[in-house]
């Protein structure tokens, strides 16, 4: 059997998705596991030509992607894995690095305090969530599962792939209290495959 029972799983569901196409994968030199800061043992990013261009990053590392550690057998890890979708320009040859780093940031929050995500929490950032972007609008973020890859059974456990998707501040007002699932359906017409803009400004009005 692979020592990388987990990891393996992932990319089994991203062949489905993908194919044999290759992502760009960003490693981690000194992992969370080797008393490094970075929770994340490594993060896929795809290029995506529809329905809108777009990059979808992919984490390894809140699921156990070796050996079996917790003591839930039906769980692995954390239970998710992050998942990101980030508007491509038609100028941009390689995805922003920034997005990577996000994710990073989330998992450390979740290895740092205990609490994890779920679909339908919200988090509003310290400022933009593009940090090399000052302008941009999009500053507070929801959860919910990643309408391509959903869900899958490991040898360690069930991992749901969880999309981070970016609001502004007058739609995380509106997705307090619960309503995250229902204003992602309002927006869904606008907003394909939860796919992340920076550069977009509110879809509602303010409450």
């Amino acid at each position: 059997m692979s020592d990388s029972i987990g990891w393996d799983a992932i990319d089994g569901a991203l062949r489905q998705l993908y194919g044999a196409a290759e992502p760009l994968h960003l490693g981690t030199r000194h992992p969370w596991a080797l008393g490094g800061r970075d929770p994340l043992d490594g993060i896929s990013i795809f290029a995506r030509p529809e329905p809108i261009p777009h990059w979808h990053y992919i984490s390894y590392g809140m699921s156990e992607l070796y050996h079996k550690e917790s003591s839930d057998p039906e769980v692995s890890g954390w239970g998710f894995e992050f998942t990101f979708r980030l508007v491509r320009r038609p100028d941009d040859a390689e995805p922003p690095i920034w997005a990577a780093s996000l994710l990073q940031n989330l998992g450390r929050y979740v290895f740092d305090s205990g609490k994890w995500f779920q679909p339908g929490h919200t988090m509003k950032a310290s400022g933009p969530i593009a940090t090399d972007h000052a302008d941009c609008a999009i500053r507070a973020l929801t959860f919910t599962i990643d309408p391509e890859l959903g869900a899958i059974g490991t040898p360690n456990g069930s991992v749901t792939f969880l999309q981070v998707v970016g609001l502004t501040l007058e739609e995380y007002a509106a997705a307090k209290g619960g309503a995250a699932p229902a204003l992602l359906e309002r927006l869904s017409p606008r907003l394909p495959l939860y796919v992340t803009d920076i550069d977009r400004g509110s879809l509602i009005s303010p409450q």
